[in-house]
């Protein structure tokens, strides 16, 4: 996928997210569904963290040629071949139990924005420098910058599901 794609569909998908942002008060994102559900604020907190430390790794690819010849498993390849996540709630790192509260939405709102401007940052140097350096995804092996680009947008869209769900709780 071409990065001026890439870059666009990120930018649409993190300004739904800022967007959704005006539809609550501080103490509808922090309600959780259940004791060991996320609230719509920890769903916040988890995509900014992800998408900060997805960045990063763009970032990296973007300056280095190790692990050129390295491959995406075979379930990354269908999620990029498919620009998605499979349509299932996925188990995350042990790490994601313990994503804590935002302090404010104006906190959120900025970050998104700080990676909205920082992903279309990236995008230029991508299209300037194209590089062939490849990180290690934790369970998906190895992703190109533009793959972690794309992995960050798919990401972000894929928990609107939760929000979704989190939305109808809410609601009741």
């Amino acid at each position: 996928m071409e990065v001026t794609r890439l870059i666009s569909d990120f930018n649409h998908t993190i300004e739904t997210w800022l967007a959704e942002l005006d539809h609550y008060d501080l103490k509808k994102l922090l309600n959780q569904p259940s004791p060991k559900g996320w609230s719509l604020g920890q769903v916040y907190v988890h995509i900014i963290r992800q998408t900060t430390f997805f960045l990063q790794q763009v970032r990296i690819c973007s300056s280095i040629r190790e692990h050129s010849t390295e491959a995406a498993s075979a379930e990354a390849k269908d999620m990029f071949k498919n620009n998605a996540f499979p349509n299932l709630a996925l188990e995350g790192p042990p790490t994601n139990d313990h994503v804590p509260q935002p302090a404010s939405i104006d906190e959120l709102r900025s970050q998104l924005l700080d990676l909205k401007t920082e992903a279309n940052e990236l995008a230029v140097l991508l299209q300037e420098n194209p590089s062939s350096g490849k990180t290690r995804h934790p369970g998906l092996h190895y992703f190109s910058a533009k793959e972690w680009l794309q992995f960050a947008e798919m990401h972000l869209r894929h928990h609107f599901r939760q929000k979704a769900r989190i939305d109808r709780f809410l609601k009741t």
